[in-house]
């Protein structure tokens, strides 16, 4: 068996039906049967948000390149015709948010600052301690013995430790953010996801005032921005509160959910397993193949700042384009028989980690941590099962960060 195993077979929405975003998938490891329409009509669509605001949305691999990189397409969130995905996100618009959510020069000048931690070499460097990391967790798991939930023993657990390790940030204080994580991201009201916003940066600004006072810094991240970019005047204490919280909620949620999720899904699909575990030289192509298929971060909004001409149809300047990334990762154009895990495939061109002056500065720590965390949980459990029926494993709705809530499994 090669394709990718469904849990289920729901019947798809007549092509008229208009699309709403976002929605929930039926199967934790393909889009939403919903978005079926927006497949057949790539490489652009019509698509409407929760308050029945009409977007644009982007299908189409090649025009989904051009667009990010389009400096007509803005990122500010502040801008009053931003579109808002949901009524919790449209409660929190008005909050700054690094990096993600600014255009150049000042997005240039801020990215410029980070870009040292984030290089290829530097998470080279770190893959001796990422491993350290991997194998003691995976040291306790099997001395607690079976069963356990992956999601709390391992996935989350493995870029905690990772991004608390590079910030400089206590992992002793781990389950504080982590909760407060899942509040601003997925909580049930936007005063919920607001008040866990507030206490993160309560919780950061007095780290920066404690490294502040520090006569000689540490080596973390957030050592280095207090002592060179906050003592210079490069950067205000709101912008460098700004910039920690992204890397830190960004740091451990993204690469937990490909954890989990890559596990499930390799899980569900025993002969790509198989043929991973038999050559592990493949786990680099299999890291870029999962981040094609599961398309955690699936849908990327912008803000048109004037017309644009693209693919037959004119976006308007204040219309809001959304990028479903799930689908444009299975473009039938760009990737054979896209619904299949294929080890062999050139797949990193996928845009899992966006595109344009906006891609994820953290991709390279991201593949590092889970090569070794796949390939090691493998080879140190090479027995491990699910441990419930899949199709009763709960796993996140759509409208944040896609991801297993909990992986039952034993070995």
């Amino acid at each position: 068996m090669n394709e990718l195993t469904d849990l289920t077979a729901p019947t798809p929405p007549a092509p008229a039906a208009a699309v709403a975003w976002p929605q929930d998938r039926t199967c934790p490891y393909h889009p939403p049967s919903a978005y079926d329409p927006l497949r057949e009509d790539r490489p652009l669509s019509r698509a409407t948000l929760f308050d029945g605001r009409p977007v644009w949305v982007v299908t189409g691999h090649a025009t989904a390149r051009a667009l990010l990189s389009d400096a007509r397409l803005s990122s500010d969130r502040r801008r009053p015709e931003f579109p808002v995905p949901t009524e919790r996100a449209a409660g929190i618009r008005d909050r700054r948010v690094a990096l993600l959510g600014t255009d150049d020069p000042e997005h240039q000048t801020r990215r410029r600052m980070m870009i040292p931690a984030f290089t290829v070499k530097r998470a080279t460097r770190m893959r001796p301690s990422i491993q350290r990391i991997v194998d003691g967790l995976l040291d306790t798991m099997i001395a607690e013995g079976p069963p356990a939930d992956l999601v709390s023993s391992f996935a989350l657990p493995v870029p905690s430790m990772v991004i608390c390790d590079l910030l400089g940030v206590p992992y002793a204080d781990h389950e504080f953010f982590e909760a407060q994580s899942r509040r601003l991201l997925r909580g049930p009201t936007a005063e919920d996801s607001m008040a866990a916003r507030t206490e993160l940066e309560d919780y950061l600004g007095t780290l920066v005032d404690s490294r502040k006072r520090d006569a000689v810094p540490g080596d973390g991240v957030l050592d280095e921005l207090v002592h060179e970019r906050l003592a210079s005047g490069e950067l205000e204490r709101a912008e460098l509160l700004s910039l920690a919280m992204i890397l830190l909620v960004a740091g451990h949620e993204t690469t937990a959910n490909m954890i989990s999720l890559g596990t499930f899904t390799l899980l569900r699909n025993p002969e790509r397993l198989a043929e991973l575990r038999a050559d592990p030289t493949l786990m680099p192509a299999a890291v870029e193949e999962l981040m094609r298929t599961l398309s955690i971060a699936d849908g990327l909004l912008r803000v048109a700042l004037e017309d644009i001409e693209v693919a037959g149809a004119t976006i308007r300047e204040g219309d809001g384009v959304l990028f479903v990334t799930s689908v444009i990762n299975r473009d039938e154009s760009v990737y054979d028989d896209p619904d299949t895990l294929d080890w062999h495939r050139p797949a990193r061109h996928h845009v899992a980690f966006g595109f344009g002056i906006h891609q994820c500065l953290g991709q390279n720590l991201a593949r590092a941590e889970l090569e070794i965390a796949l390939t090691t949980l493998w080879e140190r459990l090479p027995g491990l099962r699910l441990d419930a029926p899949p199709e009763t494993i709960p796993f996140k709705p759509g409208d944040t960060i896609q991801g297993m809530l909990e992986l039952p499994v034993t070995w």
